[in-house]
């Protein structure tokens, strides 16, 4: 685990928060759907306004869409009922969301999330 962070348990853990309750699911499925197109199509359209400094916010923007894609992509196979339970049964709720509370900015580090997805798939698959 790169960073200390897992990408999936990042989705799990977040959308679980300190209660467990099922509107906070929808809630984070919302944010990271959301932060997909939203940051995607600011991205977009930053870059083809042109101007060097908004050529490169918009591939910032871009690069954050990215890493909402594999959030989103296990929130969505989270979201079933009782997968979420299953997959943070055994974990020290309160121990993960004082680790993923800072580590989630990560984030903001562009196409990061989307390459440690890649990693933990590929070495889950295995």
């Amino acid at each position: 685990m790169t960073l200390g962070l897992d990408v999936r348990r990042l989705a799990a853990i977040d959308m679980w928060g300190s209660a467990g309750v099922r509107w906070r699911r929808w809630v984070i499925l919302a944010e990271f759907l959301l932060g997909v197109v939203v940051s995607g199509a600011l991205g977009v359209v930053s870059v083809s306004s042109g101007g060097v400094l908004r050529t490169v916010v918009g591939c910032w923007l871009i690069g954050l869409a990215a890493n909402y894609v594999p959030l989103s992509v296990h929130a969505l196979t989270l979201i079933r009922p009782g997968a979420l339970e299953a997959e943070i049964r055994g974990v020290d709720v309160p121990g993960e969301l004082r680790h993923y509370t800072t580590a989630q900015l990560w984030v903001v580090v562009p196409l990061l999330l989307v390459v440690l997805a890649v990693g933990q798939w590929r070495r889950n698959s295995r």
